[in-house]
């Protein structure tokens, strides 16, 4: 069986007191991260970037290559497009312009089995609901590691929580809230002040939102559990289930794994520091390894990969 390395033997962090916030807050450490990244102009003078690489996702047994291209014009155009070399599958889109989303190819509802009631009114569209504010999300956590920031037309509120040890060293730990319940923890380097870990808990098995069904692959999203049926993959694996679904009658679900993203490489792209591996974990399993071949900034995107219809 392949796996990926465990996440917690990368980055392995405990809360320290709180005394830390009597000296520090959530103003003062995000402007830090963003000096760090490159400064303030050079962050505001980003309004394109396109970043291609590859993703290597558990699935199951396997051990899935995706190749991927991220198109974004800020502030609110975003579509990341997958293609799967080892698989007799074709390419998925997904993203959003505004509030429209973009989803190539459209899921299409199975017709009804005999005898099987019919689908709830309204389900296509609550999911495709669902679609749109998960490609928002991840592309705020992708932005968070990039500029530790977001854009206006997905806000964000900050606040200090406290400061985490680990034999690494030492970070800072922001509580980051937005839209929709929105809701992780970003961990910026005591010594660098780079961002280094997002953290959060995704809803359960049928939410709509972040971990919900339909949800893409690439970081922020967790593996399918099989190949794309024409459409966009399915729902993460047994990793990121509820370990509680499936017992005894009755039985309360455990709570879901704590996902993770940890940023890491960072490199100078143009003036700015960009990070070229990311790595996704369920609990203490990496389900997921990214790593960025290029970034191009402020290029011309394709508009044919901003299509809503």
């Amino acid at each position: 069986m392949r796996r990926l390395m465990p996440a917690l033997a990368m980055l392995a962090f405990g809360f320290a007191s709180g005394s830390g916030a009597q000296t520090a807050n959530a103003d003062a450490v995000m402007a830090a991260a963003r000096a760090a990244l490159g400064g303030e102009a050079k962050i505001a003078a980003v309004k394109t970037f396109i970043a291609t690489g590859r993703t290597r996702q558990v699935r199951g047994e396997n051990l899935v290559p995706i190749e991927f291209e991220i198109q974004a014009e800020l502030p609110d155009k975003y579509s990341r497009r997958d293609e799967f070399p080892a698989q007799d599958a074709g390419p998925v889109t997904a993203g959003f312009v505004g509030d429209a989303l973009v989803l190539v190819p459209r899921p299409v509802p199975p017709p009804p089995k005999p005898g099987a009631p019919a689908p709830p009114p309204g389900a296509q569209e609550a999911m495709l609901r669902g679609r749109l504010m998960t490609a928002k999300q991840d592309f705020v956590r992708l932005l968070l590691g990039m500029f530790a920031g977001s854009t206006p037309v997905f806000p964000l509120t900050y606040s200090f929580v406290g400061q985490a040890e680990a034999p690494q060293g030492k970070a800072d730990v922001i509580d980051v809230k937005g839209p929709n319940n929105f809701s992780a923890r970003l961990f910026i380097a005591g010594d660098t002040k780079l961002p280094i870990m997002l953290s959060w808990t995704a809803p359960g098995p049928g939410a709509g939102g972040p971990g919900g069904p339909g949800r893409p692959p690439g970081p922020g999203g967790p593996p399918p559990s099989g190949p794309p049926p024409g459409g966009p993959p399915p729902a993460g694996p047994p990793a990121t289930a509820a370990p509680g679904a499936g017992g005894p009658p009755g039985a309360a679900p455990k709570p879901m794994p704590e996902q993770r993203l940890f940023f890491a490489d960072y490199r100078d792209v143009d003036g700015l520091k960009l990070p070229f591996r990311i790595r996704r974990a369920a609990g203490t399993e990496t389900t997921e390894e990214t790593t960025f071949d290029r970034y191009r900034i402020n290029v011309r995107v394709d508009p044919r990969r901003f299509d809503t219809k």
